[in-house]
Order: structure tokens, then C-alpha cells, then sequence
């Protein structure tokens, strides 16, 4: 596979996007472990659908679109939250179905044959365009700056919220971001993995990372390298099978995931078989 990505421009597009995604994923999943975030950020991702449908519908770019909205429904769902008290369940329910059913609405009423959606939904790292590549590259680099200004700020609030508020940091600003940021990275994953695969890919590399460090930097950077190690691996697996990538990179990082833990209990149990014998024989 190293000689036809050298050969072949979709591919080395494919490994590009995979590191941008994984840079993105490996610092926001890692907030969205420790914050508890996963089914609000698959609600996003949902929402973003309708922005998909509606950039096919004004005959704008798709991305935009998804973008647009996936930012409009993490607004939307903090705002409600914070003024109503409402359950996240129920805000999740909400927007996760509007988002599906607009999407399909304005698919259905664009003119012309209806466009392929599987690739937004399961994701195809192989069809990654240039254009693609540069919307990940800038919102990655939203999400890396942001992160590098603010990283203390959110590692108080991530730690105690209502201690970091006591300090007199505005953690309403710093939730409000933290949702924006999480719309960005959705966007940067949806060409990657899909929409439907997401929660996945934003979660398993840090849910991997969290069983070794809870530094958040280590996590960060660990779970970076981890979603890099899936991403490509994933690609290498649909490339030489030829199946779709995105459910190959999720399968392989779940199976991962499973191992991982599995070794590590039985580590675990060795360690505490041996330190009990021991002080049996002492």
C-alpha cells in the first residue's frame, strides 16, 4: 500500500485527513470523555445531517452546511440547557431527530437525481478532496489554537466546575466554546468516519488513553496517536479488502479498545495474585 499512496493522489489525500482527524478527535474526545459529552456530541453530529441536505439543496458546498448547523444545534442545546434546565436526554432526542429529518426533507426536494449520502453517513476516507482536506486543516487549526489559549481554563473546569466559577472564571463562555469546538471537530470526522460512526472515533482513542494517564496532556497527545494508528490501519484494511473505510476504522479501534482492556485486567489480576502471595509467605 506505501507504493500506490505515493502513486495515487485520493490516497495520499486519505492519510492527511486521517491525521488532521485524529488531532482533532484526540484533543476534543478527550474533553468529551471527561466532561460526559458523548451523547451530546452524537446529537450534534445527527443535527449537522439537515445542514448536509440543505447544502445539496442551495447548491453550496455540503460541508458548509453541515457546519453551519452542527454549530447552530451546540448553541442551541447549551442555551436551552442552561435557561430551561431541561434534561440532556431530552434536548439530545430533539435535535438528533429534527437534524435526520431535515436532512432527508431537503434531499428529497432538491432537483435532480437525489445524491449518494453514504459517504456523509458512514464515512469514505478514499474520497477526501483537496477542498476537503483545507476545511479540516482550518478547523483543526481553530480547535488546536483555541485549546493552546485557553488549556488551563478548561482543565479547571473539567476538574470542579463550580469551584473554577467561584474563582471568577466564566465557565457559561468556556461551555459555550467547548460546544462550538466539538461542532468543529464533527465536522472535521464526518468525510472520515460518517456521521453515524462518529461517537466512536471521538471516543475510543480517550477512553484507550484513560486507562493508562489521567494528565490530560498525555491523554490528549495519546489519544492523538492512537486515532492516527486506527485511522490508518483502518485505511490499509478497506484498501486491501476493499470495504468501506469508515466501519474498518471503527471496528478496528473498538477491537482495540476490547483487547486493551482485557489485557490489562489480567495484568491486573497477575499483580494482585503475586502480591498476595507474597504476603502469604511473609
Amino acid at each position: 500500500m506505501i507504493r500506490a499512496v505515493l502513486q495515487y493522489d485520493f490516497l495520499q489525500n486519505a492519510v492527511l485527513s486521517a491525521v488532521l482527524a485524529s488531532i482533532a478527535c484526540g484533543i476534543i474526545g478527550t474533553i468529551i470523555i471527561e466532561k460526559k459529552l458523548v451523547m451530546m456530541s452524537g446529537g450534534i453530529a445527527h443535527t449537522s445531517f439537515g445542514g448536509i441536505g440543505l447544502g445539496y439543496f442551495l447548491n453550496i458546498e455540503p460541508i458548509i452546511g453541515a457546519l453551519v448547523f452542527a454549530i447552530g444545534a451546540a448553541l442551541g442545546i447549551a442555551t436551552i440547557r442552561r435557561k430551561y434546565q431541561t434534561h440532556s436526554d431530552v434536548l439530545i432526542g430533539m435535535f438528533w431527530a429534527v437534524g435526520m429529518a431535515l436532512g432527508i426533507l431537503f434531499i428529497a426536494i432538491t432537483p435532480g437525481y437525489p445524491p449518494d449520502m453514504t459517504s456523509y453517513l458512514f464515512g469514505d476516507i478514499l474520497t477526501v478532496s483537496p477542498m476537503d482536506l483545507w476545511v479540516m486543516a482550518a478547523l483543526g487549526g481553530i480547535i488546536l489554537l483555541v485549546i493552546a489559549l485557553l488549556f488551563n481554563y478548561f482543565r479547571a473546569y473539567l476538574f470542579d466546575e463550580e469551584f473554577t466559577t467561584v474563582r471568577g472564571i466564566r465557565t457559561v463562555f468556556l461551555e459555550y466554546m467547548l460546544f462550538i469546538l466539538i461542532s468543529l471537530t464533527i465536522v472535521v470526522l464526518i468525510r472520515v468516519v460518517g456521521i453515524i460512526l462518529i461517537i466512536a472515533l471521538l471516543s475510543v482513542p480517550p477512553a484507550i488513553a484513560r486507562q493508562f494517564t489521567y494528565d490530560l496532556k498525555k491523554m490528549m497527545l495519546s489519544s492523538t496517536l492512537l486515532g492516527v494508528v486506527f485511522c490508518l490501519m483502518g485505511l490499509w484494511i478497506s484498501y486491501e479488502l476493499n470495504i468501506a473505510s469508515g466501519a474498518s476504522i471503527i471496528l478496528f479501534s473498538v477491537l482495540s479498545f476490547i483487547l486493551v482492556s482485557v489485557v490489562k485486567s489480567r495484568l491486573q489480576m497477575l499483580r494482585k495474585v503475586n502480591t498476595d502471595t507474597k504476603d502469604t509467605q511473609l
